[in-house]
């Protein structure tokens, strides 16, 4: 099967760009380590979005790098962990991503429903 007919094709495109999204949408709630931030968007996307371990600390270091979190080292049971904030920049990208996922949603499922198909 050609990649273009694989729906998991598909899938790891759609899910890659949500994740990035739902990262954004848990830290607009609260600021939460990588841990957490997984668990919670895996939670609230019933693992559809669930970033892996490797696929999280890229997009937390390039939201860092572009302003959108900041870091703060804490001391917890001994262990240092990172706590990532979203950042006044961060807040905004979130709420045109919310935006554009919400518009971009609405045509996906007007096309799919259209009789045209």
């Amino acid at each position: 099967m050609r990649k273009y007919e694989s729906k998991d094709y598909w899938a790891s495109l759609i899910k890659m760009s949500l994740s990035r999204f739902f990262i954004l949408h848990v830290l607009h709630r609260e600021p939460l380590h990588g841990y957490e931030i997984a668990k919670r968007v895996a939670g609230i996307t019933c693992g559809c979005c669930a970033p892996t371990e490797g696929s999280l600390y890229p997009v937390l270091k390039e939201f860092e790098d572009n302003g959108l979190v900041n870091v703060e080292f804490q001391l917890v049971s001994g262990r240092e962990r990172k706590v990532y904030t979203i950042t006044d920049e961060g807040e905004q990208a979130y709420q045109v991503a919310a935006q554009a996922w919400c518009e971009v949603s609405a045509y996906i499922l007007q096309a799919v429903n259209s009789k045209d198909l």
